[in-house]
Parts: structure tokens; C-alpha cells; sequence
């Protein structure tokens, strides 16, 4: 009996170890290998929680393309939102692969079990609020999604390659926003700053909470879902930004940024934790106006939904009476 228990528990035991030689060994898991139900979970989590960040993102932005300033202004903006559109339905396929349906992840989201991005839930009252979040927000993204390039999901990681080549574009329109404004009248200038300081806090929270109290990054890091810690990529956006905002001629909306010689980093001000965990839990200032927007598009779009299951059964059913007449 104790030998047959020992050879039952070691299949188990013997694939667990073989899944995390192949990660450490930088093979990619594929989604007919055998993984860890840990993993495959966290997968879904961060994928999903990616993807409708990216829809969601859409929205404060789709306000702005009818007052944007001038039609290269607009083509851009609408050139943006399309991509962003684009970055949902890789990541969304992506996390599919797992075994979890669209539909599933979507409910997850309207339902209140899934979050996004706390960035989106903040207003956009300017044009120069699409400059700084192409800037910093796009910018904090590329930072993050670098690294994901190399994750250990397959899928993910290809998904990533194709979205980080798209979001340098946007992070250099952003900044280019940023140049035409802060280069222009004082007006604008002041129109820049104001936007610099209102989106600089929440793109630093982006990166999610410290290490010391995020939840899940040494086990994402072991299973190389995650390459760098929050705090190493929060570090790396610092570093970046803080010069291009020098060449602006903006001030950072943080007393305590100043460049470290001995550690060769920037240090920088306490973050609002408190904040994030407000933001992330629902009670940003624009959480429910984003989501009632979100769920209504969802509705608004059944018809074709159904309209496509519809067209999709009725091929089917020509098919198998093809095939039927054929024998």
C-alpha cells in the first residue's frame, strides 16, 4: 500500500519539478504543457487583469478625439485607441489559451471579481493630459512590458513583443504633446505642468504596490512570469523620465526627487499607498463612470455578438449537411 501511495504522488511531484527545470532552463511553457494550477491561475489573473486594462484605457482617451486640436492630432489619437483595442484582443486570446473564455474573464470585470489598471480611473481634463499619460503612462507601461517580454508563458510573452513596438509610438506622441506645450505660450506651458503634476503620483503607482507587501511577486518571480520587482521597474521609470522632463523645463510635483551619486539612482518621496488601495478597490474619482461605461458598450454590443454565434452555427450546420449528402 505505501509503495503504491509513493508511486501515485510521484508523477505529480516528478512534472512539478520537470515544469520548473524547463523555466529555469528559459525554455517557454506552451499551453499543452503541463503547469502548476498556481500558475496557470496567476497567469489568468495578471493576462486578464492586462486586458481590460488596455479596453478600459481607451475610455478617457475616446473623449478627447473630436477636441483634439488639429485633424494630425486627431488621426493620432484615433491611430492610439485602435492599438489599444488591439492590445485587449491579443491579451485577452492570450489568457484564452488557459482555458479561461472571454466571456468569463469579461463578467469577471463587470462584476467587480476582476481589476485594471488604477491609472484609468483618474480624469482627463486638458490636452495635455493625452501628452502626459502617452508620456508617462505609456511610458511606465513600456517599462513594466519590457520585461514581460520574457515571461515564461509563451503566448504572453509573444503578445508582448508586438504591444511593446506599439507603445513606443504612443509614449513618443505623448511626449511630443508634452514638447509642443511646454516649447509653447505660457499658457501652455502652464497647461503642461499642471497635467505633470496631476499624473505623475498615479503613474508611479502603476508598478503596483512595494515589494515588501506585494502579494504575489516571489512566486511569479520563481516561475519567471515576473523578471523585476516592482520596486526595480518604479526605479527604472524614475531614472528615465525625470531628464525628459528636465529638457521640458517642468519641475517634478515631488520636494524630495533628487539624483543620489553614491547609489546612482534617483531618490524620491513617500507614495501614496493608501491612495492605491482606494483607487484599486473602486473608489477612484472616476471608477464608476468607467465601468457603467464599459458595461453599457457590452451590452449595447450583444447584437453582434449574436449575430456572429448565429452566422457561425448556421456555416456549421452547412457543413455537416455537406457532409452528410457527400456520404
Amino acid at each position: 500500500m505505501a509503495q503504491s501511495q509513493t508511486q501515485g504522488m510521484a508523477p505529480e511531484t516528478d512534472e512539478a519539478a520537470h515544469f520548473q527545470a524547463k523555466v529555469d532552463r528559459e525554455i517557454k511553457i506552451e499551453p499543452r504543457d503541463w503547469m502548476p494550477d498556481g500558475y496557470r491561475k496567476t497567469l489568468v489573473r495578471q493576462i486578464s487583469q492586462h486586458a481590460h486594462s488596455e479596453i478600459v484605457g481607451m475610455l478617457p482617451e475616446g473623449t478627447w478625439v473630436t477636441r483634439a486640436p488639429s485633424l494630425r492630432r486627431k488621426v493620432q489619437l484615433l491611430a492610439k485607441i485602435q492599438d489599444e483595442g488591439g492590445h485587449g484582443l491579443y491579451l485577452y486570446s492570450a489568457a484564452e489559451t488557459l482555458g479561461t473564455s472571454r466571456e468569463e474573464m469579461v463578467d469577471a470585470l463587470h462584476e467587480g471579481r476582476a481589476k485594471y489598471s488604477n491609472i484609468f480611473n483618474y480624469p482627463v481634463l486638458s490636452w495635455a493630459d493625452i501628452g502626459a499619460i502617452g508620456w508617462l503612462v505609456d511610458g511606465a507601461a513600456i517599462i513594466n512590458q519590457i520585461a514581460l517580454c520574457r515571461c515564461s508563458y509563451g503566448p504572453y510573452a509573444r503578445a508582448m513583443e508586438r504591444i511593446c513596438r506599439e507603445e513606443s509610438f504612443h509614449q513618443r506622441q505623448g511626449y511630443e504633446i508634452m514638447m509642443s506645450m511646454a516649447f509653447g505660450t505660457k499658457e501652455q506651458k502652464r497647461m503642461a505642468q499642471s497635467a505633470l503634476d496631476r499624473w505623475w503620483w498615479p503613474s508611479l503607482m502603476m508598478f503596483g504596490p512595494s515589494d515588501r507587501e506585494s502579494a504575489h511577486s516571489s512566486q511569479s518571480m520563481q516561475w519567471k512570469i515576473k523578471r523585476v520587482s516592482n520596486d526595480d521597474l518604479r526605479q527604472q521609470f524614475i531614472d528615465m523620465t525625470v531628464p525628459q522632463a528636465d529638457y521640458l523645463g517642468l519641475r517634478m510635483p515631488d520636494p524630495d526627487l533628487k539624483w543620489n551619486e553614491e547609489r546612482g539612482h534617483y531618490d524620491f518621496g513617500e507614495i501614496d499607498w493608501a491612495e492605491l488601495k482606494r483607487v484599486v478597490s473602486g473608489d477612484g474619482p472616476c471608477n464608476k463612470e468607467r465601468m457603467a461605461a464599459r458595461i453599457k458598450a457590452h451590452e449595447d454590443g450583444a447584437w453582434v455578438r449574436d449575430a456572429a454565434a448565429a452566422y457561425a452555427e448556421k456555416q456549421r450546420m452547412r457543413k455537416e449537411a455537406a457532409k452528410i449528402a457527400a456520404e
